[in-house]
């Protein structure tokens, strides 16, 4: 079980409009994924991902995200 609780995922701006990336924080929930790993989820729940080895994976992508599969996410204190 990975017992660190706290990540900065990125997400990249939209493509073509040289946009900023966005950071979310997400939060270990205390749920798994049916694989066993943890799941984390941003403050409102509707960002989700699994994170292994510093790349998150999106679970379910709220609408008006971007769909990318595979994202960076830096641990915090």
């Amino acid at each position: 079980m990975n017992t660190l609780s706290r990540y900065a995922v990125t997400l990249p701006g939209q493509p073509g409009r040289h946009g900023p990336p966005e950071v979310i924080i997400v939060h270990a929930t205390g749920e798994t994924t049916a694989d066993g790993r943890p799941v984390f989820a941003d403050a409102a729940g509707t960002f989700r991902v699994e994170i292994t080895d510093g790349i998150a994976r999106p679970l379910a992508v709220p609408a008006g995200r971007s769909r990318h599969t595979c994202l960076l996410a830096q641990l915090l204190p």
